[in-house]
């Protein structure tokens, strides 16, 4: 059924396959895969008569499971209690960091890579302006890196390039009659320019004129992208996408339940079988008031359906659920089997096949994602006079080790932080950890952000 209804979708060929792809993915992750389905699941025939089959219906009911594995994954990854805290043995380093992460929302900015990364790769866009550091998250549907070819993982440049109308481009500011004509839109990120070009029709090929007006001389000296694989197993540029293993799995439950829903509705107003003679020669008005009279050799049924095949959909529904959700490691648990409140180890084991899936978006995202943001945040502070909170940052190694520390996946619970008092207690005193690395281990259970600072209270503390 996917490959079907994926027929049925639009396809532009002066796009690459990828671009068709990336586009495919995305309307199922935003729920709209079906809408390129000309009839409503309603609708048996056609004006003419003629049967509709199910494959040309759109679902009445969508159950939108790639979208609930994706948003549970991305909030076990970054959500509030689990966004990671940028360490650095330079305190000025780690301050500044800090300092950065907060002003340029970069939680939020990682919810939402993550989230539109979900379908293969996602990139994050730096700009300087104002002395201010923004970063904006970039769909990779049209877009097409290129890297060094003496250094694999640096971006060479990367470009963007998609069709618009003119009508678009005139809104816009462009001086183009506003028409339905299409034009390519393009612009490439390089280590010196943020370069755009003069729209050109489609029909004359690619844009080669620069726009002067609108291109923006960077000088960074790097590419100010982030380009993000989402998961391994991936094709060329992207990594794997979070939720393929279920779509045609996902898209049986959704016409499943809509066949339950369609025979709810007929249970509720069967089919009247009337069988010769009848006896009345007017229209017949259904209803508990009404009486039905036939002839002697005539006779009047309802043509109803068991209960029994409903919930034997029901039933089936919930074992392609279970398989769905277990191909792409989604969240299984079912909280209402706990009879007692679970410490955070009991949720993580119940839980595994998610902590597995959010265990492997960590790698991507975090070294690919906030630590090369980081850093590249670092390298923008020694070029330009970058302000937080009206405060100018000082300068500062660009070149520090900078790694994350990342919090537990549940919250431990008041068993769970006296266990490990008590184990890295032991461990200090028969002189097997030090003090500080035990409180480093401690910290984020406590919210203890500075553990220098922490360390110094502590010997500052005179006892009673």
């Amino acid at each position: 059924m996917f490959a079907t209804i994926c027929d049925l979708i639009p396809y532009d060929r002066d796009y690459p396959a990828r671009t068709r792809r990336q586009d495919i993915l995305n309307r199922i992750l935003a729920g709209t895969f079906y809408d390129a389905l000309p009839y409503q699941f309603h609708e048996e025939r056609t004006s003419g008569g003629e049967y509709i089959p199910l494959r040309m219906r759109r679902p009445s009911v969508r159950y939108g499971l790639a979208r609930l594995v994706v948003e549970d994954s991305v909030a076990l990854l970054f959500s509030d209690g689990h966004f990671p805290a940028i360490d650095s043995p330079d305190l000025a380093v780690r301050d500044a960091l800090s300092a950065l992460s907060e002003s340029t929302r970069l939680n939020s900015v990682m919810m939402e890579a993550a989230l539109r990364g979900s379908v293969g790769s996602v990139a994050v866009l730096l700009r300087v302006l104002r002395g201010r550091i923004f970063l904006k998250v970039l769909g990779t549907e049209y877009l097409t890196p290129a890297w060094e070819p003496d250094a694999p993982d640096t971006l060479e440049h990367v470009t963007e390039r998609y069709k618009v109308t003119g009508a678009e481009l005139a809104d816009q500011g462009y001086d183009i009659c506003p028409s339905d004509v299409s034009y390519w839109f393009m612009r490439r990120w390089d280590s010196v320019w943020e370069k755009w070009y003069q729209p050109t029709p489609v029909s004359a090929g690619w844009p080669s004129l620069p726009d002067e007006h609108r291109s923006v001389r960077h000088s960074l000296g790097f590419v100010p992208l982030v380009w993000i694989p989402n998961l391994p197993g991936g094709t060329g540029f992207d990594g794997g996408c979070t939720f393929e293993a279920a779509i045609d799995t996902s898209i049986e439950i959704d016409y499943q339940l809509s066949q339950a829903g369609r025979g709810l509705k007929y249970s509720s107003d069967p089919t009247l079988l009337i069988r010769e003679p009848v006896g009345l020669d007017t229209n017949i008005i259904r209803g508990a008031a009404n009486a039905l009279v036939v002839s002697e050799k005539g006779d009047a049924k309802l043509l109803e359906i068991a209960g029994t095949a409903t919930q034997a959909v029901i039933d089936y529904v919930r074992i392609l659920r279970e398989l769905a959700l277990e191909s792409v490691h989604g969240n299984r648990a079912d909280a209402s089997r706990l009879a007692a409140p679970a410490s955070g180890r009991s949720l993580e084991l119940m839980n595994q096949g998610l902590l597995w899936l959010a265990d492997n978006l960590r790698i991507n995202y975090g070294e690919f994602g906030i630590l090369a943001l980081s850093r590249m945040m670092l390298r923008a502070s020694r070029l330009y006079d970058i302000r937080v909170n009206g405060c100018l940052l000082p300068a500062i190694d660009t070149e520090a080790s900078l790694n994350l520390r990342w919090p537990n996946w549940y919250p431990p619970d008041s068993l769970d932080r006296q266990r490990d008092a008590q184990t890295i207690t032991s461990l200090v005193e028969c002189r097997l950890l030090s003090r500080e690395s035990g409180l480093h281990i401690l910290g984020p259970s406590y919210d203890i952000v500075d553990v220098t600072s922490e360390l110094g209270r502590i010997k500052n503390e005179v006892p009673e």
